[in-house]
């Protein structure tokens, strides 16, 4: 399971990267330490244009039937093998298919019982990427406005990450992005790229254990160990 990653892109690099022609109307500073329930950048087809659309979305995917909100705390991703058959994302699978810009992420190494080594995992080329998502649109109870959220797909690890984790995240290849986002009929759904990403292509190394901090944001989190 992805339970934290980076991003060192802005939201000009990251809409130069993903091909999102319009601008937006917030600020998308660098974060290198992410954490569930933070509003973070998310690229989707738009329900009017069918363009790409760079928009802020909640970690923590709610379905739009949940009566209770709090259902997100523990939805922050969604397992390839069986995300078309249960309710939980069923409708997200068929219809709302998106991106998540990210420059790397991390993952815990158990060494010993009271200790987990933090690793941080990227491209070999340092190159922004995509993960694949699923984006939800519910009512904020507490609000009453609307609420979108979204989760991370995760698969079973490459060479490079089964040493140090049983999961890794889905990492799409630019030239998989338009065909995961669009549209699709149930018998067509890109599920084929539900795949893990080629290890010889990432490049792994241990970092500092303040990154456990989710209150700890800065450049010095991602540099080697």
């Amino acid at each position: 399971m992805c339970s934290r990653y980076y991003r060192r892109s802005d939201g000009q690099r990251i809409a130069e990267t993903f091909g999102v022609g319009s601008s937006t109307s917030f600020d998308i500073p660098p974060s290198y330490n992410i954490a569930p329930q933070t509003f973070q950048p998310v690229v989707h087809l738009s329900e009017e244009t069918s363009e790409r659309e760079l928009v802020l979305m909640r970690w923590g995917f709610i379905p739009y039937w949940a009566k209770d909100a709090g259902v997100g705390h523990g939805t922050i991703s969604a397992r390839c093998e069986t995300v078309t058959a249960g309710a939980m994302f069923r409708d997200a699978i068929r219809q709302r298919r998106c991106l998540i810009p990210a420059d790397g992420f991390f993952v815990w190494q158990e060494n010993a019982p009271k200790t987990k080594q933090p690793y941080a995992i990227g491209l070999k080329d340092g190159s922004l990427f995509g993960f694949a998502g699923l984006w939800e649109r519910c009512t904020d109870k507490v609000t009453k406005q609307p609420l979108e959220t979204y989760a991370i797909l995760t698969t079973e690890p490459n060479e490079l990450i089964a040493p140090i984790h049983d999961r890794m995240p889905v990492i799409l290849a630019p030239k998989d992005y338009e065909r995961w986002m669009g549209p699709a009929g149930p018998a067509q759904l890109p599920v084929d790229l539900l795949r893990p990403y080629a290890a010889e292509k990432m490049t792994t190394w241990k970092v500092n254990v303040r990154v456990r901090d989710v209150r700890n944001d800065d450049a010095t989190l991602i540099g080697p160990r």
